[in-house]
């Protein structure tokens, strides 16, 4: 059952199963808590008490948000602020695994709140700036060449249908029922105000997140979809994230043939991925 938690500006949305530590998994922009429709269970089944928050302005939570710097844009830095609200009202700490811009706001609420956040898993996260288009990727790497012009178009255009095709390029395995789930998103997002701010996520920068890298204490895992559109070269860029981390806090993990969206396209891995990890840093019976 969908629960809601007031905050400084608005509410958010989020679901919670199992029992055991406490672990966070927060989307990515332009998309809603279901997309861990299929990791959610596995984990709650290993043991862990997982809650799944939709990001303000998407989903079930409330919109037109005021960001921290005063304006209506969507940054890294408030969707930790209500990551750490999340933690603090289902008595943390906690694992938080964030997907892409949610990767970046799970490195900053590790360096904001530590004694909140036991470990960060980043899957295919926007942690660090990145050029608006690499033009010399455009014409290296297909996959690159037919996503980041449709995310850049949907931005431009104010664009549905743009961001719906950048998405059939980021599943490049796709889902057992991915025309299903992306008409649900599809009529979420068609919602009024719902694209509008979405958009608000592309108005920021990594460069919050990427400043606060050198700043956690807890062990970090970056997990990428070799087949990631978005990065001319995941590996290079999960390898940078870590580099920027304090020494020896983070590992790369890389999922063969997947694109941006690993956990809804491989969940079994991911999930065994996440569950060495959760083993070495919450103790069962927390």
């Amino acid at each position: 059952m969908t629960e809601f938690l007031e905050l400084d500006g608005g509410r958010i949305a989020y679901d919670v199963e199992g029992a055991g530590p406490l672990v966070v998994l927060s989307h990515g922009m332009g998309d809603h808590r279901q997309v861990f429709r299929f990791l959610a269970p596995l984990l709650a089944g290993a043991g862990y008490r997982v809650a799944t928050p939709d990001l303000r302005g998407h989903g079930e939570s409330s919109m037109n948000w005021t960001s921290h710097d005063g304006s209506a844009a969507i940054s890294r830095t408030d969707i930790a602020g209500d990551l750490l609200g999340l933690i603090r009202h289902l008595g943390g700490p906690a694992v938080i695994v964030g997907h892409s811009i949610s990767g970046g706001a799970a490195t900053i609420a590790a360096a904001m709140s530590p004694e909140l956040v036991r470990g960060v898993i980043e899957i295919n996260p926007f942690t660090r700036t990145q050029p608006l288009l690499d033009f010399g990727a455009l014409f290296t790497v297909s996959r690159y060449r037919r996503g980041q012009p449709r995310i850049l178009g949907t931005a431009i255009f104010r664009s549905l249908g743009l961001w719906l095709s950048y998405l059939d390029v980021a599943y490049p395995l796709g889902t057992p029922d991915y025309d299903e789930y992306m008409g649900d998103l599809a009529a979420k997002l068609r919602e009024p105000g719902r694209f509008a701010n979405f958009l608000e996520t592309m108005k920021s920068t990594p460069a919050d997140a990427e400043a606060q890298l050198p700043h956690i204490d807890c062990p970090a895992l970056v997990i990428m979809g070799t087949e990631d559109p978005d990065f001319p070269d995941p590996r290079a860029e999960a390898e940078a994230i870590v580099a920027a981390m304090p020494k020896g806090l983070g590992s790369v993990a890389m999922i063969e043939g997947s694109g941006h969206y690993p956990h809804a396209e491989t969940p079994d891995q991911i999930a065994e991925l996440a569950l060495k990890f959760l083993e070495t840093i919450t103790p069962q019976g927390d």
